[in-house]
């Protein structure tokens, strides 16, 4: 299913329910499982509260999770949850998104082999008319890389 549909479905049917992400555990695990299927670990940085980022996430990632089984992840700014890092050392959320040097919310990082980035960053959401073809164009050169 085209992303813009996906979203159209995902706008349509949000009285429905909320939508959300899986919360990292294990970027690890989580990029091998994404490996398995020939896909790239597609990663969300969210801030508690954002505006930009329940929209990028409800119109946007959760939909292509939803309908086309991307692997998509969530670590959120300023949180002390734990997760695994690509190398297995427990760190907190916020700490690997501060390694990352990730500034901005939303921002949507794209990770294959070895944990390295393999498409552009998509940091913040202030042109919504354009994000589903932005996030479709780093989404197809994170696939090229894997090949």
């Amino acid at each position: 299913m085209p992303l813009a549909l996906a979203a159209a479905t995902c706008v349509a049917s949000r009285s429905v329910g909320a939508t959300s992400l899986p919360t990292a555990e294990s970027l690890a695990a989580e990029l091998a499982a994404a490996l398995r299927q020939g896909r790239p670990l597609v990663v969300m940085a969210s801030l508690d509260g954002c505006p930009f980022c329940r929209t990028v996430r409800d119109s946007y990632l959760a939909p292509l999770h939803r309908e086309t089984g991307q692997p998509v992840v969530q670590l959120d700014m300023g949180s002390d949850r734990p997760a695994r890092d690509f190398d297995g050392t427990p760190r907190s959320h916020d700490e690997l998104l501060r390694r990352w040097r990730v500034g901005i919310a939303p921002t949507v990082l794209f990770f294959g082999t070895g944990g390295r980035e393999v498409a552009p960053r998509l940091a913040g959401a202030s042109i919504p008319d354009f994000y589903g073809a932005y996030l479709e164009e780093r989404l197809r050169t994170a696939q090229r890389s894997l090949s």
